[in-house]
C-alpha cells in the first residue's frame, strides 16, 4: 500500500467511526472540529447528517470563541444544552445563528492531547436531560475518535488546514432518481403530490401529482433546488422551513402562491437521509405543527451568516478583534482566500490587519493615498459605493497594475462608513475567478456597514486603552532603583478589558548604602479617580520614607493626608523597611494582604503583621509594627489582593495556596517566579500588583 493509499485509509477508518459514533448516539448531526496547527482555530473537518452549506459560519471556531464546540475543547469538559432556550441563556450567538428547535452537546476529542471537540444535535422531540448512560457513550465515542486522529497524524494522514470539508453520508441516502415501483404506485395514489428533497434540498422524486400542481416537468425539477427551479418558491420562507426541517427533524409547513392564484400547503416530514413532501391545494389537509417563526427578509442562509457575523462583530472589542474575526469567520463564510482591512487616516489608507498576502504586497499597499490609481480601495471610499471584480480583466480595465500586485482572480471592495464618515476599507480577494450575484454583493454591502461600525468602535477603544496604559505607566516607577545585596522584580497587571488602568501600585525606594523601603498599595476602583489618587498615595508615601520616618509612621502621616483630601477611594498599603547590614526589616500594613517569605531551605509562609484600618478612614488611627530577620537567599514576595481573591473563595486558603506554587518555585529568577505565580493563579477579576525580593548571599546579619 502506497502513502498516499494508507492517508486515504486512514482518513476513511475516521470518517466511519466518527459517523458510527453520531448514529449509535442517536444525534441527527455530528461535526468533528480539530484543533488546527499553530493557530488558536478550530476547524470543521468532517460533517453527518446536513450539508456543508450549513456549516458554512462555523468552518473555523476561534478557541477562545462563546461557542459550545470551543468550550468543550478548551475546557475539556462536556457542554450539554438541551433545548433551544438553553442555547439562547449560555450561547446566544449560537441561539441566534441556529434558531431551531434541537438539543445540542458538545465535548471534548483528548488523548495523548487534545485534539478538538465533537458536536452533535438531536431533534427538540429528545428528552431535555442526558442520562449517565448517554454520556458515558458520547465520552467512549470519543476517545476512539481521538486514537484514530492520534493514528491519522502519526501517518501523516490528517488533512491540512485548507483541505474542504469532508461530509459522511449517513447510510440511508438514495443514490438513484426513481424510487421502487411499488413505492411509485403508492405515492401516485396518493390525494395531492408528493415529492422527496435530499439534505441539500434538491428534488430526488417527484409524483405526478406534484408536477401537476407544481406546473413543471419531473425532467425539469430533478436534482434541482425548489427556490431556484421554481422562481413563485424563491421566497426566504421555502428555504428556512427546509432549514428548519434539517436541523431541528420536525415537521413543518408552509404556504406559498403558485400564480395566477394558487395557494398550496408544502408539509415537510425529515429524516435522516432527506425530506418527504406533500403538497396540497391550501386547506384541504391538517397540516403538522408549524413552526411560525417570521420569514428573514433575504435568503435564510445569507442571512444568519450575516446575523451571526453581526452579533461576533458586536462582541468584538479591539482592532486585532475585528481583525481576526473577518479573517476567520468572514472569509470562509463567503469563499474567500485573502483580506485586507484598512483604516482611513490622514487622507491615506494604512493597512490595520490582513490575511492571504504576502508581506511584500502589504508593504506595497500599505499607506497610499486614498486618491491613488493602483486600487480601487480608494475611489470605493470616496463615493461610498461597493466595487465587484470577478475576474482579473474587469479590474484590469481600471486598474492595469492591481491584478499583478496582488496576485488574486476576484475581489470585492468594500467601503466601512459609519454615519456618511470614512472609515476604511475591507477588500476580500480570491484565487479564482468569482461571480458575485446580487444577492451576495447585497449581504457583503450590508457586512461591510457592520464591519465600520465595530472598527470604529474598535479603534476607539485602543485609543483608551493606550492613554489608560500610559498615564498607569506614568504613574507606577520607570525602574526600581539598584541596592547592592538585593534583586527586584516587579509586575503590574490589568484585570480584564474595560478595567486597563486602577489604583494597584508599588515602589522600592532606596534609603542609603545599605537600607530600601519596599511599598505596595491598592487603592479601590478601576478608573482614573482610581489611578490619580494611587499618584498621591506613591508620593506621600515617597516623602515620608525619603526622611527616614519610621513604617509604622509613614502609614499614619499618608493616612492623614488622604483623610484631608476627602476621597471616597479607601487604600490598602504595605510598607517594608529593609536593613541589609543590620539583617532586618520592619513591617507595617494598612489592611493589606500578608507578604509570603520563602527561607533558603524552601520553608515558605505568611508574614503575620497586625494589621492596622486602610488608609483614608479614620484620620487618628494607628498602625502596628513589626520585626522579621533577613536571611541571605530569603526571598520576599509582596502582592495586591488581585492575586489571591476570587468569588467565593476563602482567602486564608487561597494565601495558603499561593505559598505553596511560592514554596514550589523554588530559586529560579524573579521574572520567572512571576510568570509562574501569574500563570497558577488563572484567570484575574481584579488587578495585580507584584514585588519580589531576594537578598544576595553576601547581605543580611
Amino acid at each position: 500500500m502506497t502513502g498516499a493509499d494508507a492517508r486515504a485509509a486512514g482518513l476513511r477508518a475516521l470518517d466511519a467511526a466518527f459517523a458510527e459514533t453520531v448514529r449509535g448516539i442517536g444525534a441527527s448531526v455530528g461535526a468533528l472540529f480539530l484543533r488546527a496547527p499553530k493557530e488558536p482555530v478550530l476547524r470543521l473537518d468532517v460533517l453527518y447528517g446536513a450539508p456543508a452549506e450549513f456549516a458554512a459560519p462555523w468552518a473555523r471556531v476561534p478557541l477562545a470563541a462563546p461557542a459550545p464546540v470551543a468550550d468543550a475543547a478548551r475546557e475539556e469538559r462536556m457542554v450539554w444544552l438541551g433545548g433551544h432556550e438553553s442555547v439562547a441563556r449560555s450561547y446566544p450567538r449560537t441561539a441566534v445563528a441556529l434558531p431551531y428547535p434541537m438539543a445540542l452537546a458538545a465535548a471534548p476529542v483528548t488523548g495523548a492531547r487534545p485534539w478538538g471537540a465533537l458536536l452533535l444535535m438531536w431533534p427538540a422531540s429528545r428528552p431535555p436531560h442526558m442520562s449517565a448512560r448517554e454520556r458515558g457513550h458520547i465520552t467512549a465515542g470519543c476517545g476512539r475518535l481521538a486514537r484514530l486522529v492520534e493514528e491519522a497524524a502519526g501517518e501523516g494522514a490528517l488533512p491540512p488546514p485548507e483541505a474542504p470539508l469532508r461530509v459522511v453520508p449517513s447510510g440511508r441516502e438514495r443514490t438513484g432518481a426513481g424510487p421502487d415501483l411499488a413505492a411509485a404506485d403508492f405515492a401516485e395514489r396518493l390525494p395531492g403530490g408528493s415529492c422527496a428533497v435530499d439534505l441539500a434540498g434538491r428534488f430526488t422524486y417527484l409524483s405526478s401529482g406534484a408536477c401537476e400542481l407544481l406546473g413543471r416537468d419531473a425532467g425539469d425539477l430533478l436534482g434541482t433546488l425548489p427556490w431556484q427551479s421554481l422562481r413563485w418558491l424563491d421566497d426566504p420562507v421555502c428555504e428556512d422551513r427546509y432549514r428548519a426541517a434539517v436541523l431541528s427533524r420536525r415537521p413543518v409547513a408552509f404556504t406559498a402562491l403558485r400564480p395566477p392564484g394558487h395557494r398550496l400547503d408544502f408539509h415537510l416530514y425529515p429524516d435522516a437521509s432527506g425530506i418527504s413532501v406533500r403538497i396540497v391545494p391550501s386547506g384541504t389537509e391538517p397540516p403538522p405543527r408549524r413552526d411560525t417563526a417570521p420569514a428573514p427578509p433575504a435568503r435564510a442562509g445569507r442571512l444568519y451568516q450575516l446575523t451571526h457575523l453581526a452579533v461576533a462583530l458586536a462582541e468584538a472589542v479591539g482592532v486585532r478583534d475585528v481583525m481576526d474575526l473577518v479573517a476567520d469567520q468572514v472569509l470562509p463564510a463567503f469563499g474567500a482566500q485573502g483580506m485586507i482591512l484598512s483604516a482611513a487616516e490622514a487622507g491615506r489608507l494604512r493597512i490595520i490587519g490582513t490575511r492571504g498576502y504576502d508581506p511584500e504586497v502589504v508593504e506595497r499597499l500599505d499607506a497610499l493615498p486614498v486618491d491613488n490609481a493602483l486600487t480601487p480601495a480608494g475611489r470605493t471610499l470616496r463615493t461610498g459605493t461597493p466595487a465587484f471584480f470577478g475576474r482579473p480583466e474587469e479590474l484590469r480595465r481600471f486598474y492595469p497594475d492591481a491584478p499583478v500586485t496582488s496576485g488574486k482572480q476576484a475581489w470585492a471592495f468594500l467601503p466601512l462608513i459609519l454615519s456618511g464618515r470614512a472609515v476604511g476599507c475591507c477588500l476580500l480577494s480570491y484565487e479564482r475567478p468569482h461571480g458575485f450575484p446580487a444577492e451576495e454583493r447585497a449581504v457583503l454591502t450590508a457586512l461591510a456597514g457592520l464591519i465600520a461600525q465595530a472598527l470604529d468602535r474598535a479603534r476607539l477603544y485602543d485609543t483608551k486603552l493606550d492613554l489608560a496604559h500610559s498615564l498607569q505607566q506614568a504613574l507606577l516607577p520607570r525602574t526600581l532603583p539598584s541596592v547592592p545585596g538585593l534583586r527586584v522584580a516587579a509586575r503590574y497587571l490589568p484585570a480584564t478589558r474595560g478595567m486597563d488602568i486602577g489604583g494597584d501600585f508599588y515602589d522600592l525606594i532606596r534609603l542609603g548604602d545599605g537600607t530600601a523601603a519596599a511599598v505596595i498599595g491598592d487603592v479601590q476602583g478601576h478608573n482614573a479617580a482610581a489611578a490619580a489618587l494611587m499618584g498621591q498615595v506613591r508620593t506621600a508615601v515617597h516623602a515620608n520614607a525619603s526622611r527616614g520616618t519610621p513604617p509604622e509612621q509613614v502609614l499614619a502621616s499618608t493616612n492623614r493626608l488622604l483623610t484631608d483630601l476627602g476621597s471616597d477611594l479607601f487604600t490598602s498599603c504595605l510598607y517594608a523597611h529593609l536593613d541589609l547590614v543590620r539583617g532586618r526589616a520592619v513591617l507595617a500594613t494598612a489592611g493589606h494582604p500578608p507578604p509570603l517569605v520563602r527561607l533558603p531551605g524552601g520553608d515558605t509562609r505568611p508574614v503575620e503583621v497586625t494589621p492596622g484600618p486602610l488608609l483614608g478612614i479614620d484620620p487618628g488611627a494607628g498602625y502596628p509594627h513589626r520585626e522579621l530577620p533577613l536571611v541571605p537567599g530569603m526571598t520576599l514576595l509582596l502582592y495586591t489582593d488581585g492575586l489571591v481573591e476570587r468569588p467565593g473563595a476563602d482567602l486564608d486558603e487561597a494565601i495558603a495556596g499561593l505559598a505553596r506554587h511560592f514554596a514550589r518555585a523554588g530559586d529560579r529568577d524573579l521574572d520567572g517566579l512571576i510568570d509562574g505565580l501569574l500563570a497558577e493563579a488563572g484567570p484575574r477579576t481584579d488587578d495585580v500588583a507584584l514585588l519580589v525580593l531576594r537578598l544576595g548571599p553576601g547581605e543580611g546579619a
